[in-house]
């Protein structure tokens, strides 16, 4: 009966101290608030996938997500501390910075490889080549990031911006004003754009699109951000949700039905089908590029940090633009090995 009740205790013992090291995490375990930059959307099932299988919280943090209402709105509430990290276009961060010097959010995970900005336009309009825009009426917000890039993605490509005429439209009526004809092109993201023409009853062949990528304005796009002082205080929980983001990443492209579920389970009216394209596009255009592919997710090519600054410099009239360290940094990256796109 001793060496029973021996052989409990100490079964007891060796469990509790088994588990020691998980019950000083839970007990640890911080809670982190996390925007992304627009309703949910395919590419946001990284995420997802990373909250449902327990990625986050592997690494210590606790993650909620909640939907975003754009890269503008998705900075200031991480800046302001409403939000602990969010997902947000790069070029927006250039200008917020150089703005708010004093609550500058920094991108610690360069999610988008790729710019998403884009010249759209129907087969009609026979716009397949930059030089084919002068002459023509372009239509956008004026607060447009993509209308804004313009001058930049003009002079890349030699064309006389001058000879581009614009006609400002709302947001919601965008694409409704290029079906009607009344400009030849809009510009804007082709995520958002080409989905938007397709459920206007567009067939998906008459749609074209010029990236600004794919004509020398090769810019960054969306990232995940968060702020100075979360840098400098918790940079254990900075590190683990950039892993954590990565094992999502992985999943989501290998089992990409599973994701669309996971974002299902947020969004009763999330459109599995259309959700699914859009991530394909995504996959295509912005995160598994050729230098990804090449370099590993998150790598950061300076001189094309350099060119996103400098864009965004002069299409604000930014005098005095933000350092490359100023929007971002790679010191919470993982080894390339443990980045690699697998084949």
């Amino acid at each position: 009966m001793k060496r029973r009740a021996f052989c409990k205790g100490g079964l007891a013992l060796g469990l509790a101290a088994g588990l020691a090291p998980y019950v000083a995490r839970a007990q640890t375990m911080a809670n982190m608030k996390f925007a992304a930059d627009f309703n949910f959307q395919g590419n946001h099932s990284v995420f997802s996938l990373a909250i449902d299988r327990g990625y986050y919280n592997r690494e210590g943090v606790a993650v909620t997500m909640d939907r975003g209402y754009g890269s503008g709105d998705t900075i200031v509430k991480v800046a302001s501390g409403a939000y602990d990290i969010g997902f947000a276009d790069i070029n927006a961060v250039v200008k917020f910075n150089a703005q708010n010097p004093d609550k500058r959010v920094i991108a610690v995970y360069q999610g988008f490889d790729r710019t998403l900005s884009s010249i759209i336009s129907l087969q009609r309009s026979n716009i397949k080549r930059p030089m084919d825009l002068e002459g023509l009426t372009l239509g956008a917000p004026e607060a447009d990031a993509s209308r804004l890039l313009f001058p930049a993605f003009a002079q890349k490509n030699g064309i006389d911006a001058s000879k581009v005429a614009w006609k400002s439209i709302a947001p919601n009526l965008r694409e409704t004003i290029l079906v009607q004809g009344q400009v030849n092109a809009i510009t804007g993201f082709i995520t958002t754009s080409y989905f938007n023409l397709v459920a206007a009853g567009v067939p998906r062949e008459q749609i074209s699109m010029l990236l600004f990528s794919d004509y020398g304005l090769d810019l960054y796009g969306n990232a995940v951000i968060v702020r100075e002082d979360t840098i400098a205080a918790y940079p254990e929980r900075v590190s683990g949700f950039v892993r954590a983001t990565i094992a999502g990443t992985y999943d989501a492209i290998e089992d990409p039905a599973a994701g669309m579920q996971s974002l299902k389970k947020r969004d009763p009216l999330f459109d599995v089908s259309l959700e699914r394209e859009r991530f394909d596009m995504v996959l295509k255009n912005a995160i598994l590029t050729p230098y990804v592919q090449k370099n590993g997710f998150g790598s950061v090519d300076p001189a094309r940090i350099a060119l996103t600054i400098q864009a965004n410099a002069e299409a604000y009239g930014i005098a005095n633009p933000p350092s490359p360290d100023q929007i971002m940094t790679t010191r919470f990256l993982p080894a390339a090995g443990q980045r690699m796109p697998r084949a």
